[in-house]
């Protein structure tokens, strides 16, 4: 009997033994080994063996990076504006036995120092500038924040303002603001829409008018050629005419008595005030009497083709 207590007490023995002396860390940890109370080494994730009795594990230190949120607090701008803030910020611990040793509760110490850091850098800045410069804040916050923890062991990677709320009073006036911001640029954009309509318009009517001008003065060119070619005409038949008249041929003085003649009763025919139409009784003096210039036309045509003609023969040597 007291042979199997001796050895069921070697059996427990020999197991805190083994608890004592082995030791297996975890990927993502390291552990502190304090001998006597006091540190002296770091022990990396693997297997490893102590000295039983002596040695013992200090602190299990995480060495991933981790998410520290920092808690939201109120903070006064530059200007006086009271902003309700918070932050979230990513850590990693690089030195185990600095961040086990050098501080103490190291989420609650690095949490205050965002807090602390947070309220400074925003009060630095008025209300306009904290809203709309909070990449600025977030280098700044991490710059001092990263050179603060460094002799605890610890890297800070990032630190992000979450929320920024300003008080409902200042939302409402941000919100007013921006509306009417918004309308002026509206009323910008329709002024300067009118002002291109008003610009292509008037350019339109401006080569409609180019144009106009230029059929015009077309049309007044034709006229003018028209009138010109009209006028020589009539001086060549004036001409022909008067040379028929010298020569004695009576059919000649009838021109200008037909044309007269014409011209009066056009003008009858194509009086406003005129009704009725009344005709000359002797309608066969005046068809004659065209006859008569036709015939004269006739003749002058002749002759000037024969006179053509006799131009183009050559003369004999």
């Amino acid at each position: 009997m007291g042979f199997e207590l001796f050895v069921a007490a070697l059996v427990v023995l020999a197991i805190i033994l083994m608890f004592n002396t082995v030791k297996v860390v975890p990927q993502g940890f390291e552990f502190t080994v304090e001998r006597f109370g006091r540190y002296i080494k770091t022990i990396k994730p693997g297997l490893h063996f102590l000295t039983p009795f002596i040695d013992r594990i200090g602190r299990r230190m995480n060495m991933m990076e981790q998410v520290l949120d920092v808690p939201s607090q109120e903070v006064i701008t530059r200007d006086n504006a009271m902003v309700q803030t918070d932050a979230v910020a990513f850590i990693q611990v690089m030195d185990a036995a600095s961040a086990a040793y050098e501080v103490h509760d190291l989420t609650r110490a690095i949490s205050n120092l965002a807090m602390t850091n947070i309220r400074t850098v925003i009060g630095s800045l008025d209300l306009d500038e904290v809203l709309s410069n909070r990449d600025d804040i977030n280098e700044r916050l991490l710059r001092v924040i990263d050179a603060a923890t460094q002799p605890w062991g610890v890297k800070v990677t990032r630190v992000e303002i979450k929320d920024l709320d300003p008080p409902s009073d200042i939302t409402e006036a941000m919100a007013r603001q921006m509306k009417a911001e918004r309308l002026k640029r509206a009323e910008i954009l329709t002024a300067e829409g009118d002002k291109q309509s008003s610009i292509l318009r008037a350019e339109g009517e401006k080569q409609s008018a180019i144009l106009e001008a230029e059929g015009r003065r077309e049309a007044a060119f034709r006229d003018a050629e028209a009138r010109e070619r009209e006028a020589e005409a009539e001086a060549k038949a004036t001409q022909m005419v008067s040379e028929a008249i010298a020569k004695g041929d009576v059919q000649a003085i009838n021109y200008f008595v037909a044309q007269d003649y014409v011209k009066a009763f056009e003008k009858l025919a194509i009086s406003p005030q005129q009704k009725t139409l009344i005709l000359p009784a002797d309608m066969s003096a005046l068809v004659g009497t065209i006859a008569g210039v036709g015939t004269l036309a006739k003749e002058a045509f002749e002759k000037g083709g024969a006179s053509r003609a006799a131009g183009s023969v050559p003369t004999s040597q």
